[in-house]
């Protein structure tokens, strides 16, 4: 009986190995690891099933979008002041 368990885990974990991430699961998980909460599960399957250009180029837009926010942000406050 624990022949099958074992079996049964090695395809599961074949399975998820073999399945690529969506786009969706990559920006979730990029700005998950971004904020700083990213589950240790998620960053498993995301070493196991990933590509590293997804995540780089990803993070990249992630970067940019949170240094234009943060610009845009002091630049409406610092009008507002005079």
């Amino acid at each position: 009986m624990a022949e099958k368990r074992s079996d049964s885990a090695d395809q599961t974990s074949a399975e998820r190995k073999k399945t690529a991430l969506n786009p969706i699961q990559v920006v979730g998980s990029v700005l998950m690891a971004g904020l700083g909460v990213q589950s240790s599960k998620n960053r498993e399957r995301d070493f196991e099933q990933g590509r590293a250009g997804a995540f780089i180029a990803a993070g990249l837009v992630f970067t940019l979008l949170f240094m234009g926010t943060v610009y845009t942000i002091v630049q409406v406050v610092l009008s507002g002041r005079g």
